[in-house]
């Protein structure tokens, strides 16, 4: 099955990324934000959905804003390929939008995650290399270097176009562009790892292309005037 494309309306935006910890501070983020010209999509993730459940989370969003509203497992497609229709499932049964795999669990759980979340009518997005030092072996992690180049590209292979790719690592989202291009996909970047973690908006968007989203996170729930910070953000797409 082929992916649904265009998660975002939008070539480029911003993303800002949940990371509160009670749905009065969601609201007040949500609220602060939604209406700012470039803001694309909201992410949430466990800080959120453990205490309050997923399903209180989509709807504190979606009583603002239609936005799509994105779940990342943080990190999902790391259990057997078997737990894959039940994850899609839940996500579907949620109201979310799009969730996000990192297929770290091997190629036999990618490609049965995305299949089943296909099936259930959600849009996917494929993580590889992350933004944090000590991931892959070549700097002192423990998965081998060529791990994100595989799992891009048979999430490709599967029909998926949209992939997070580290925001404070250029080069790197230079790389895998390539590497994708040269598979006749047309990818759509996401990336976390910006403002907090090092990365600039300016040099991430330089190498992604064309579609590319940027995933903020303190950088605007962590401002004083989180309005202020999305616009500010979102000024330095172009």
């Amino acid at each position: 099955m082929k992916a649904a494309s265009h998660i975002i309306a939008a070539e480029r935006s911003i993303i800002p990324a949940c990371d509160v910890p009670t749905l009065a501070r969601l609201r007040r983020l949500v609220e602060s934000t939604h209406a700012v010209d470039g803001v694309g999509a909201y992410k949430v993730g466990f800080q959120l959905t453990i205490p309050y459940g997923l399903n209180a989370v989509v709807r504190t969003i979606k009583d603002i804003t239609d936005k799509p509203v994105i779940y990342d497992h943080q990190k999902a497609a790391t259990d057997i390929p078997d737990m894959g229709a039940g994850f899609a499932d839940a996500c579907r049964r949620s109201g979310v939008d799009a969730v996000i795999l990192f297929p770290q669990a091997g190629p036999a759980t990618e490609a049965e995650w995305i299949r089943q979340a296909l099936a259930a009518g959600l849009k996917v997005i494929v993580g590889g290399e992350m933004s944090h030092r000590s991931y892959l072996k070549a700097d002192g992690g423990y998965l081998d270097d060529s791990a994100p180049e595989r799992m891009y590209t048979l999430a490709a292979k599967e029909g998926v176009t949209d992939f997070v790719v580290p925001g404070n690592k250029p080069e790197r989202i230079a790389h895998y562009r390539k590497i994708l291009e040269r598979l006749g996909t047309t990818p759509v970047f996401y990336s976390p790892g910006l403002v907090a973690q090092g990365g600039t908006i300016t040099d991430g968007a330089k190498a992604a292309g064309r579609s590319w989203h940027a995933i903020i996170g303190r950088g605007i729930y962590r401002a004083d005037d989180m309005t202020a910070a999305a616009e500010e953000h979102a000024s330095r797409l172009t």
